[in-house]
């Protein structure tokens, strides 16, 4: 199940790094349109999330770090839930910008917060528990010994 939920989770990210890159001033846009950050603020966040993004995304999908990665991720999942939730409750008519685009939407157009909340905090959840557990067999941090866990511990214990 780890496995699972790290993969998902690090694939997720890589995709929503990986479609903001190559555009950062839409990143930025999108950012900004949250009103929640000074603008020199998100501005960075803006350029240095895509980044952020695609290197937690790679440590969960390789499995190395993973659950600094993992717990880095379920932030990032639940700052973007409190970002869409206070975009919803201050009125605001936004793209929430989370896989490229973002910023005002158009006449017509609709925001998607309830989805969008709900798939971030299902994200969330998977970073809970990627943090919680080992990281199954098929990650780095197992082969290299770096998994922890109580087999880890009780073996450091008797040695």
């Amino acid at each position: 199940m780890t496995t699972v939920a790290r993969l998902v989770l690090g694939v997720v990210l890589i995709s929503a790094g990986g479609l903001k890159i190559g555009n950062p001033s839409d990143s930025v846009l999108a950012v900004k349109a949250y009103q929640l950050l000074p603008d020199s603020v998100a501005t960075m966040v803006g350029y240095g999330l895509p980044i952020l993004e695609i290197v937690v995304g790679v440590l969960l999908v390789i499995g190395l770090l993973t659950r600094v990665a993992a717990v880095v991720a379920a932030l990032l999942m639940f700052a973007f839930v409190f970002g869409i939730a206070w975009a919803w409750a201050n009125g605001l008519r936004i793209d929430c910008g989370c896989f490229g685009g973002g910023g005002q939407l158009g006449a017509g157009q609709e925001p998607t917060y309830l989805l969008d909340i709900l798939r971030d905090f299902g994200l969330v959840l998977l970073g809970a528990w990627t943090a919680r557990f080992p990281p199954g067999r098929f990650a780095l941090d197992q082969a290299l010994g770096l998994a922890g866990g109580e087999r880890n511990r009780e073996k450091e214990e008797n040695d």
